[in-house]
């Protein structure tokens, strides 16, 4: 295990609580929904879902609402514990997303949503999703997008780290800020087709309340004809048939 994904995984064992609290209520779940709308816009109904990075299973659970399967993979068990309580009747596993432990053609659908960012070899992750999903499956990725705003994020989380503050999101991982063009090209050089990345996400939890409430009614706006001021990227793509 390298130095980074050892970070990570503590980091998120700590935190798991934390993060649990911070994206299922309040702002925290207004954000983490809206962006998961997003990811679920390019998915079937009632298939079968691989959630990489699954954290505290809060995907899972949106997506079993809608009546699919789903399976989550996580490095961290204080993650999967959360995922586990949560959703019973879905399977979690503790891996990596670089190395699925699961048969070629076994899923319809493959999502990530704020983890892509983590991975040190993006093309790998990809290659095996590719490898998991059947014929005329989806794959739908949000991941932290490269703008004004986040430039400064690193910074942030590395004063954070060294204050010791044990906040969800708040550590220095070297995590990568992905441009829409980086995001088309990794998919479309791991074989997806029909790839569509668009920006999202633009009332971040964060924002101090009075910024958040503008930021909120503006969101749609910003989403439509500014683009580049929002945070997240997500990207979709299709296995071929």
């Amino acid at each position: 295990m390298t130095t980074s994904v050892h970070k990570v995984r503590t980091h998120y064992d700590e935190v798991a609580e934390v993060y649990d609290h911070r994206y299922d209520a309040n702002r925290g779940k207004f954000y983490y929904n809206h962006i998961s709308r997003h990811v679920m816009e390019r998915f079937p109904k009632g298939g079968r879902l691989l959630d990489l990075g699954c954290g505290t299973g809060l995907f899972v659970r949106h997506y079993v609402n809608e009546g699919g399967e789903a399976v989550g993979i996580d490095i961290s068990r204080g993650m999967i514990g959360k995922a586990s309580d949560r959703c019973c009747s879905s399977d979690f596993t503790i891996g990596t997303a670089e190395i699925l432990p699961f048969r070629g053609g076994s899923f319809d659908a493959v999502s990530s949503i704020l983890a892509f960012s983590y991975l040190k070899h993006p093309e790998k992750t990809l290659s095996e999703t590719y490898r998991v999903l059947r014929p005329g499956g989806f794959i739908s990725i949000c991941t932290l997008g490269r703008n004004l705003f986040t430039r400064g994020l690193p910074a942030i989380y590395q004063i954070s780290e060294a204050m010791n503050i044990k906040k969800a999101c708040f550590g220095a991982f070297g995590e990568r800020y992905y441009s829409v063009e980086e995001m088309d090209q990794l998919l479309n050089m791991a074989g997806f087709s029909n790839v569509q990345v668009k920006r999202c996400s633009f009332a971040h939890y964060n924002l101090a309340r009075p910024i958040y409430d503008i930021a909120k009614k503006i969101e749609p706006f910003v989403e439509r004809n500014i683009p580049y001021l929002a945070y997240n990227i997500c990207a979709s793509g299709m296995k071929p048939i």
